[in-house]
């Protein structure tokens, strides 16, 4: 099992280029499985789950070449196979295969997924979808099959009981090639969404409404891949390293950021009274004095990002009086706190998904675990600030996140070094 080990007490500065979304990727290379012809991508992360997807992807007969930042994807030899369960429940983004493989072919047959533990994360909003396109839905012995074979997909309409970004794509992969119009209606809002939307499209698509409430999306035959699709930055990286640079930084530029993707996110930070100057594509963030506390609630785009709850936890450790986080997406997201306590920290929940965190002077290097990716930034930035060394074990799950860390963290002057992962096939 990976560890990241961190020497910590260094103050950091320089700039950081932030990569390809997470949270685009991991559905774009799914949705690539529709296309007719070759796809490529650029501005791809360099993180295990995309090395993970090009293991689902092979076993499926499907070429994947990946090499720094550019992804190439050939589908047009694509088989039908049972895909290789230990890489489906490496993480949860693989049931974008149920959408995809339902719509190239009518069925799909997949393990439940897994990923991040993140308490109760039901998929009963895509099955609702692709219920409602026709399809049967089972389940026996942890395997979802999904089968519209007999009568075809058809287009329809879809109201989602709750906003579900994860249902939203899915239900948009197998709608792309359906017999009709389909309107879903409650549709999550997030960037990523519209880069789905904004690639399918681009190979003959017809989706309109992505970024609004409702999608409507009008099947078509075939779809071509014309261009590169260049995935939007991370946004939920790039407020990574911005916590980690109002925290512990003496001056760090952030590049390659679309500022509007964060605005939830940087309200609060200007409102701690950081030294934070916003350009058009970067951010760049000064030494920051005298930081106040704040309330934060997380909720679903354009929303305070659930993704950047913890990240953000040890900037507030600086703020002279309480800040709380309310945490309504996932309640149970809060495996953080106890790890955070082990080096000093003065952060607590007594309720479920109520966070306190009050002014913490001095964190103490000491062996924590990484329960899931974003804990997992969490660590590493309170690692970074704390006296001493830090271990972080169970690290792969941070490695799943974010591109290229090693290599960034050293730029901006981090001390550490990473065990326990072939680092040289992650970063091609």
């Amino acid at each position: 099992m990976a560890k990241i080990i961190i020497n910590g007490g260094r103050k950091i500065s320089g700039s950081v280029t932030i990569g390809g979304a997470k949270n685009s990727t991991v559905a774009l290379i799914p949705a690539a499985i529709l296309a007719d012809t070759p796809v490529r991508f650029d501005n791809v992360p360099q993180i295990l789950d995309v090395k993970n997807l090009q293991y689902i992807l092979a076993a499926m007969n499907v070429r994947s070449e990946f090499t720094r930042g550019d992804l190439s994807i050939d589908p047009t030899t694509i088989n039908e196979s049972e895909l290789p369960s230990s890489a489906i429940k490496s993480l949860r983004a693989s049931y974008y295969f149920m959408g995809a493989l339902l719509g190239k072919f009518g069925r799909a047959t997949v393990t439940f997924p897994g990923g991040d533990n993140l308490g109760s994360r039901p998929i009963d909003q895509h099955i609702k979808g692709f219920e409602a396109l026709g399809a049967t839905v089972s389940e026996k012995d942890d395997v979802i099959t999904i089968d519209a074979t007999a009568n075809g997909l058809k287009g329809a309409r879809v109201t989602l009981d709750t906003v579900s970004v994860g249902a939203t794509i899915n239900i948009i992969l197998a709608a792309v090639k359906a017999d009709g119009q389909t309107i879903i209606e409650n549709v999550a809002k997030e960037p990523e969404i519209i880069d789905i939307a904004t690639f399918l499209n681009n190979m003959g698509a017809n989706i309109r409404g992505a970024g609004t409430d409702t999608i409507r999306i009008t099947g078509v035959d075939r779809l071509e891949a014309r261009n590169t699709h260049t995935v939007i930055p991370d946004r939920i990286e790039a407020g990574t390293y911005m916590s980690m640079a109002a925290a512990f930084g003496e001056g760090v530029t952030i590049k390659n950021v679309i500022p509007e993707h964060l605005e939830s996110y940087t309200s609060k930070v200007l409102e701690m009274g950081v030294d934070m100057q916003i350009g058009e594509d970067s951010v760049f963030i000064g030494p920051s004095h005298d930081l106040k506390p704040v309330a934060i609630k997380t909720m679903p785009y354009p929303g305070f990002a659930t993704d950047l709850q913890q990240p953000i936890t040890p900037l507030l450790f600086l703020a002279d009086g309480e800040s709380t986080i309310t945490e309504t997406i996932y309640p149970a997201r809060i495996k953080h706190i106890a790890e955070l306590r082990r080096m000093g920290a003065e952060v607590s929940s007594l309720n479920p998904g109520e966070i306190k965190v009050n002014h913490s002077s001095r964190l103490v290097g000491t062996t924590v675990e990484a329960a899931e990716i974003r804990a997992g930034a969490a660590l590493v930035i309170a690692g970074i600030m704390a006296d001493g060394q830090t271990v972080i074990e169970n690290a792969t799950h941070i490695l799943r996140g974010y591109d290229r860390l090693s290599e960034k963290l050293e730029a901006l002057g981090v001390d550490l070094k990473i065990e326990g992962v072939d680092m040289i096939n992650l970063m091609p």
